[in-house]
């Protein structure tokens, strides 16, 4: 009873913090599951199913909001699905000793990403016209396969390529990607019912994970309003990279004085990204101030000027661009507050 209350616990503190960037919910269950001793395999299933109902609930939400490009969902979804079902394969037909470093591996490369990507504004290019069918199924194919194999990675992969476009509003972007998900989660657990059977899956932990993903969504839509998603990407990030960390130490069967210094340049490495991450944030918050003391002088009305001025725009909305037009970042400025 207390390993399932733990488990809920981690479902639920997955889902804020994909509530709040929208993205690592699988990111941070899987890394979880696999640091209390679960098979990779299994964990990335039972995750994948848990998945199901948290991206079903999630995709009708973002849909009651307008928050959903449907050609982007059909165009990114199949792919999605054919790369998840691909990695779920792969991952199911290899030997859990071998599972483990390489799904360690993916799980550390995304994290040191999203330290990297939460420690600094992305610039986004402001292109006109609609996304290419071709760019959008390679990058479901990719996204897909990395996040079966990974136990997690469609939200890290496919959201911040989608972001840096520019050629979508950020808040359709991540209503699109976890639209698209429901579908990627569910070829990814047939994918795993094939590989591993029945048995593959633990329903017990599955259930737990649900459970704690479905109480936190609408705490998660608090969450983001009160802090912000830079700080929150950032911390997760280096959680993330310590944990998977340990697992690649033991696969190299590293001892000695390695490992304390591997665990202390990391960390050293995490607290760099969250102060970066914090003065990005006060720039982004310095600029949104000057800007809305320039309204207030001329009656509400942007100077001439200062059209479209350059807001390094990272807030509660992951990856908004760092040079967006103010009618893309004075939307969101509330979000930060």
């Amino acid at each position: 009873m207390r390993k399932l209350l733990v488990l809920a616990l981690v479902g639920l503190a997955a889902q804020l913090v994909d509530g709040a960037l929208g993205m690592a919910y699988g990111l941070t269950s899987s890394t979880l599951l696999l640091f209390a001793g679960v098979a990779p395999a299994a964990a990335s299933a039972s995750v994948h199913l848990a998945e199901i109902g948290t991206t079903f609930a999630a995709g009708v939400a973002h849909w009651r909001f307008g928050n959903v490009d449907w050609r982007v969902v059909g165009r990114i979804a199949g792919p999605g699905a054919l790369g998840a079902f691909a990695g779920a394969t792969f991952l199911s037909s290899i030997s859990t000793e071998s599972a483990a470093p390489w799904m360690a591996g993916i799980l550390f490369a995304l994290g040191v990403y999203l330290l990297v990507r939460f420690s600094r504004p992305l610039r986004a290019n402001r292109a006109a016209g609609r996304l290419r069918g071709r760019f959008l199924g390679s990058l479901g194919l990719v996204a897909g396969f990395v996040d079966a194999t990974g136990g997690g990675g469609w939200g890290p992969v496919a959201t911040p390529a989608l972001l840096v476009s520019g050629r979508m509003e950020p808040r359709k972007v991540i209503g699109s990607v976890d639209t698209a998900e429901f579908v990627v989660a569910g070829a990814a657990s047939v994918g795993f019912l094939i590989g591993l059977g029945s048995e593959g899956f633990l329903l017990p932990t599955v259930a737990a994970l649900l459970a704690g993903g479905l109480i936190a969504a609408p705490v998660a839509a608090w969450l983001v309003r009160i802090v912000p998603a830079q700080l929150l990407g950032a911390a997760i990030g280096g959680v993330i990279v310590l944990t998977n960390a340990r697992t690649l130490l033991r696969a190299g069967d590293a001892g000695g004085a390695l490992p304390p210094v591997v665990y202390a340049l990391l960390t050293l490495g995490w607290l760099v990204a969250v102060v970066l991450a914090v003065r990005a944030l006060r720039r982004t918050r310095r600029a949104r101030t000057t800007v809305d003391t320039a309204r207030a002088a001329t009656g509400g009305a942007t100077p001439a000027h200062a059209a479209t001025p350059a807001v390094p725009a990272v807030g509660s909305v992951p990856g908004v661009p760092a040079t967006a037009p103010l009618r893309d970042t004075t939307r969101l400025a509330a979000a930060d507050r």
